[in-house]
C-alpha cells in the first residue's frame, strides 16, 4: 500500500513515550513524524527502573539484550534511616521465577539514546513548538510557532505534564462547554525534588559501585518532610534524588510559569538544604548527599516539581494523549516511564489495526478501547505510587505500611508481585515474545482483538492475490 494511503500519525513530544511510539509505528510501516519543542534534548534526570511488565515489548523490538547489558538488575529496595542502618528490604528476587524476567535500572540518557537509534533521524523534528491545532473532516493540522504546519490523520500528545496537545484539546472542549470539571483545574503537586547523577566513580569513593546488582537504597527522613534515593548504575555512576514533601497541595498553571523558588539559584539553595543528609555507600564510608552533589556535573543537577493527576479526558476527535499528558504519577513508585510505554503498546495496537484513512467514528472507537484498557491499570499504578509516598510520612498509616513492608510474609510478597507484574503487554503486529513466567500474563484486550483484525486482513489480502492470480491465468 502506498504511504499516502495509510493513516499518518503526528506525534508531539520526543520523550520516552513519543519515541517509543515512533519505534513501533516504524516497525509496522505506519508513516509518522515526531515534533519536539526543544532545540535539543538535555541529559537531565537520573535513572529509570523497569520491571518485567516491559520485558516483552523490548524483546519484540529487538533491544532487550542491549538494554539489559547497559543496566544493572534491580533485585530489591533497601529502606534505611538517618543512622545509616538498613531497616528492611523489599525483595523482588522472585521476579525471574514468577514472570520470566528481572527488573533493571538504567540511566535515563542511555535508555533514551538506545530508543533514538531505532528510528530514522529524519522522522524527528526539533525546535517545533506546537501552538494550535485545526481539526478537519479529512485530518488534523498542527500549526507551529515558526509559522510552519503539518497535517496528518491522528495527533498523539506525548509532550509531558504540561502537554500543549492536552491544553489545545481542553481549550476546545471548554469553549464547547464539554470539558469535565475534574479536568478544568491547574495541575496539582505536593512535592518537589532535587535530581542528579554523578560522574563515573570508583569503589574507593563509593564502595557500592563494585556490586554486580543495582544497590537501590531509600532513606526516610526522621521527623522531616524528606526522603532520598540513590542507586548504582553501570560504569560506576550513582543516580540520586531528594524528595521534599510540601504541606498541602500546590498547583501550577503552565510549564512556562515561574515562581521565585525555581531556577539555578533555587537549585543551589536546595542543594545547601540537603547536603548534610546521610547516605549509605557500602563499607565504612560515611558519605552525604553533599558528596553526591560534589561529584555530579552541574548541568546534571536540577530541581523539579512532582505533579500528580490522572486526567479523565484522554481523547477527542483525532487527538489522543499518552503518558504524563494524561496521567502524571507520583515518582515515589517509579512507574511513570513504564506506564507511558504500556500506553504506547495498547495505543499502537489500535492504530495499526485501523483501516486506511479510517473515518472519525472508527478512530474515536479505537481511542475509547485504548482508554478503557489502560485507565484501570493506571489508577492501580497511581495508588501503588501513593503507598510508596505515604511510607515516608510520620502518620500512623505510614508506620503501619512500614511495619507490613518490614515483616511481610512470603505469600503476601508473592501476591503483590503477581498483582504488579501481571500486565506484561505486547503488540499484535510483531512476533510475540516468549513469556516463561509461571504466572500467566493478564488478559490484554487490545492484543486479542487486534490479532483477530490483522489475521482477517491478511486472509482477505491472500484471497485477493489468489483471485487476481487466477484471473490472470484465465486470461492467458
Amino acid at each position: 500500500m502506498p504511504e499516502s494511503d495509510k493513516n499518518r500519525i503526528l506525534i508531539v513530544g520526543a520523550g520516552v513515550g513519543g519515541v517509543m511510539l515512533g519505534i513501533l509505528l516504524h516497525k509496522a510501516g505506519i508513516p509518522f513524524d515526531i515534533y519536539e519543542r526543544a532545540a535539543a534534548v538535555k541529559p537531565l534526570g537520573s535513572a529509570l527502573n523497569f520491571n518485567a511488565t516491559t520485558a516483552g515489548i523490548f524483546r519484540q523490538c529487538g533491544i532487550y539484550d542491549e538494554l539489559v547489558a547497559m543496566s544493572k538488575h534491580t533485585l530489591s529496595i533497601q529502606v534505611g534511616n538517618e543512622d545509616r542502618e538498613i531497616d528492611f528490604i523489599m525483595d523482588f528476587r522472585r521476579q525471574k521465577e514468577l514472570v520470566g524476567s528481572t527488573g533493571f535500572m538504567v540511566e535515563r540518557h542511555r535508555f533514551y539514546d538506545l530508543l533514538l537509534r531505532q528510528i530514522p533521524k529524519e522522522r524527528i523534528h526539533m525546535n517545533k513548538k506546537m501552538v494550535s491545532t485545526i481539526e478537519m473532516n479529512n485530518g488534523i493540522r498542527i500549526v507551529f510557532a515558526d509559522g510552519t504546519m503539518a497535517q496528518g490523520d491522528i495527533l498523539v500528545g506525548a509532550d509531558g505534564a504540561y502537554s500543549t496537545g492536552r491544553q489545545n484539546l481542553y481549550s476546545r472542549l471548554r469553549e464547547e462547554k464539554r470539558l469535565l470539571a475534574s479536568d478544568d483545574v491547574p495541575l496539582p503537586y505536593s512535592s518537589v525534588a532535587l535530581v542528579g547523577r554523578t560522574r563515573s566513580l570508583d569503589s574507593s569513593l563509593y564502595p557500592n559501585v563494585r556490586m554486580e546488582d543495582c544497590q537501590f537504597i531509600n532513606i526516610l527522613g526522621h521527623n522531616k518532610p524528606y526522603s532520598w534515593v540513590f542507586v548504582t548504575t553501570n560504569d560506576g555512576v550513582v543516580c540520586w534524588m531528594v524528595i521534599k514533601y510540601l504541606s498541602g497541595q500546590m498547583s501550577k498553571e503552565s510549564e512556562d510559569s515561574r515562581y521565585e523558588d525555581w531556577g539555578p539559584d533555587a537549585t543551589r539553595t536546595m542543594c545547601d538544604e540537603v547536603k548534610d543528609f546521610p547516605i549509605i555507600a557500602g563499607g565504612d564510608k560515611r558519605l552525604t548527599i553533599g558528596d553526591l552533589i560534589e561529584w555530579s556535573p552541574k548541568e546534571y543537577v536540577s530541581k523539579v516539581m512532582l505533579e500528580e493527576k490522572v486526567f479523565d479526558t484522554w481523547y477527542e476527535g483525532r487527538t489522543v494523549l499518552l503518558g504524563d499528558a494524561c496521567h502524571k504519577l507520583n515518582p515515589a513508585g517509579g512507574a511513570g516511564a513504564t506506564n507511558a510505554i504500556l500506553d504506547v503498546i495498547t495505543l499502537s495496537n489500535w492504530i495499526v489495526a485501523l483501516a486506511p484513512k479510517a473515518p472519525i467514528h472508527e478512530i474515536e472507537d479505537a481511542f475509547e478501547a485504548y482508554k478503557t484498557e489502560r485507565l484501570p491499570l493506571v489508577l492501580q499504578a497511581a495508588s501503588s505510587s501513593l503507598v510508596f509516598k505515604t511510607m515516608t510520612e510520620t502518620t500512623l498509616r505510614a508506620r503501619l505500611i512500614r511495619f507490613v513492608a518490614k515483616h511481610m510474609p512470603q505469600w503476601l510478597n508473592t501476591k503483590i508481585l503477581t498483582r504488579t507484574l501481571s500486565n506484561r503487554s505486547q503488540v499484535s503486529f510483531l512476533p510475540l515474545a516468549e513469556d516463561k513466567g509461571t504466572i500467566r500474563p493478564l488478559h490484554q484486550p487490545s492484543l486479542a482483538k487486534t490479532l483477530k483484525i490483522l489475521e482477517e486482513r491478511r486472509r482477505l489480502e491472500a484471497e485477493e492475490k489468489i483471485s487476481a492470480s487466477s484471473g490472470g491465468a484465465a486470461l492467458a
